[in-house]
């Protein structure tokens, strides 16, 4: 569970309303294991911040915690998030690799569709460096090199519209077609505005070259 407020004092009343909803229902908070993080508004940062206790006990500040397998930073930055999915993909691939030498091209393209391009939380990432950014994308376009045997300096684009399989991009922009595709009036209003917000950041965010004019 995550509780979001404005001020301390606000949290501190939020808390509290926990806490009476567990004492009444016969449950009891982890303190221990509960956090406290206090987001970044620009360049301020506030260093004394008074206490929030929960059950007694004083909880800790932190600078990031992982919910739901996603990490959030108090800069709201996600190159942390970003690190860590480069690295799982780079653990699933080397798994594959060595598992699965002996198998056909199709049984390695079948296992790098169902295992490498499910990008956890990608469609979140919107604040990050275009260095972690780019580590991801090349780490997706070598995990299938190794995967297939081919060398580490053939064309990307290439390697993928031959075997028919959507490249980094692609995966990325997966919400955005997903978007388009619905049925709901209210999300198909905001897939026919060329011109509106959500379409302009998925132009330039997955595509820095693009140059979108108002």
């Amino acid at each position: 569970m995550v509780l979001l407020s404005p001020s301390i004092s606000a949290m501190r009343r939020l808390v509290r309303i926990c806490e009476d909803y567990a004492v009444a229902h016969g449950l009891r908070y982890n303190a221990v294991k509960s956090e406290l993080m206090v987001f970044k508004a620009g360049n301020k940062t506030y260093d004394d911040v008074p206490p929030v206790t929960l059950a007694g006990v004083e909880l800790s500040r932190v600078t990031r915690f992982k919910y739901l397998g996603h990490w959030v930073t108090d800069n709201l930055t996600d190159d942390v998030d970003i690190e860590r999915e480069r690295r799982a993909l780079t653990v699933r691939c080397n798994m594959l690799a060595r598992r699965f030498a002996r198998c056909s091209a199709d049984v390695k393209k079948t296992l790098f569709r169902s295992y490498c391009q499910s990008l956890y939380t990608c469609a979140l990432w919107v604040r990050y460096t275009q260095s972690s950014y780019g580590a991801l994308r090349v780490q997706y376009n070598d995990a299938y090199r190794v995967m297939v045997g081919l060398p580490r300096f053939c064309s990307a684009s290439g390697m993928f519209a031959e075997a028919g399989i959507p490249d980094f991009h692609c995966i990325i922009r997966s919400l955005m077609r997903r978007v388009r595709d619905s049925s709901n009036n209210l999300v198909a209003t905001v897939a026919s505005r060329v011109d509106s917000p959500i379409m302009w950041h998925w132009m330039t965010t997955h595509r820095p070259s693009f140059r979108y004019v108002k």
